[in-house]
């Protein structure tokens, strides 16, 4: 069933003012505009201290509000000293941090000696970086694959890039080379694919989990023999009797 009567559609009205400063030419852009369901509605043009309507149904309300001059120089004021003014200070205050530059740690990491080779970067800031692999000095995309930019639990940013080797032989390592290149950094970080510079994965060797396993065999039996000889033949029954 449809309700009676007339329905009511929700409308959005939405405003945008701020300012733009370009600290190279000095050049300053105030704006303060209104928009009406997704589409422009109203704008103030702090040349002539007049509003905008791109809509007919906003003329009405431009109209009232160019007679409110103290409205309109109000906004001039706003646009062009007082939002410019807080901008500069922000910038002033935040620019050792916006624009400091850490670089990275960049290693090559394997998990077997067939699986792919991976190029890690990290501890690296801001997050406008790339990554990628070379072979023979040229960029290379076959067989290689690209992780996203993380963020570290401090700030920095992490990001890795995978290069499959199956296809590489022994010889023709040195060819390839990863590259980590950061915004605001001049040199690039270069890692050439070597096996040398890739840690191998800790395992224990076999003949030493033998010795080590006989070594404690031998320190049970010495504990043994020595309950024995503390105690007497009543430790040793007893031992038998619990074997």
């Amino acid at each position: 069933m449809r309700p009676h009567g007339p329905q009511r559609c929700p409308s959005i009205l939405q405003r945008m003012n701020g300012c733009e400063w370009d600290d190279e030419t000095g050049d300053i852009k105030g704006f303060n505009q209104y928009g009406f369901n997704g589409e422009d509605f109203l704008a103030v043009d702090l040349n002539t201290l007049t509003w905008t309507a791109p809509k007919s149904q906003a003329v009405v309300i431009k109209l009232l509000w160019d007679e409110d001059k103290a409205n309109l120089e109000f906004n001039k004021n706003y646009c062009t000293n007082q939002c410019p003014n807080w901008l500069k200070n922000y910038v002033h205050h935040g620019r050792s941090f916006l624009q400091r530059t850490e670089s990275p740690s960049v290693s090559l990491l394997q998990k077997t000696p067939a699986s792919v080779v991976t190029c890690h970067a990290t501890g690296f800031y801001p997050d406008r970086a790339e990554i990628f692999w070379r072979k023979d000095g040229e960029e290379i995309h076959e067989g290689v694959e690209k992780g996203e930019i993380l963020m570290n639990n401090d700030g920095t940013f992490q990001m890795s890039a995978e290069l499959n080797i199956s296809s590489i032989q022994p010889g023709g390592w040195r060819r390839y080379d990863c590259v980590f290149q950061l915004s605001g950094a001049e040199d690039d970080v270069i890692v050439t694919l070597d096996k040398s510079v890739i840690p191998s994965s800790p395992e224990i060797p076999v003949a030493g989990g033998v010795a080590a396993f006989l070594l404690l065999g031998v320190a049970v039996i010495v504990a043994v023999f020595w309950l024995r000889k503390r105690n007497g033949e009543e430790t040793m029954y007893f031992l038998h009797d619990r074997i």
